[in-house]
């Protein structure tokens, strides 16, 4: 079943954040990871949520998402992420 990473991120960082987003690309989409939002303009509808930042990355299935952010190659540099953003992220599996 296809699944959904929605990110929201708020950099802090930038310059770091971009050492992260150039290397980790290429990992996700060695795993068959596909962005569908990367950024953008955010227009808020409703209630309190006001991400600074959204990326949205499409998975064939959980278990191809899970191998991406658990290989080795993404631990490398997930520390990048961790000390440039302040991050929250939920999965939503697809119809």
């Amino acid at each position: 079943m296809t699944v959904y990473l929605v990110i929201d991120i708020e950099v802090h960082n930038p310059e770091l954040y971009n050492q992260y987003v150039e290397q980790a690309a290429g990992i996700i989409t060695s795993y068959g990871g596909r962005y569908l939002v990367r950024g953008g303009a955010i227009t808020p509808l409703s209630g309190t949520w006001h991400p600074e930042r959204v990326v949205l990355i499409e998975f064939e299935t959980m278990e191809r998402l899970r191998a991406c952010f658990g290989s080795a190659e993404y631990r490398e540099i997930a520390h990048l992420r961790e000390i440039s953003t302040r991050s929250r992220s939920v999965v939503v599996e697809g119809v």
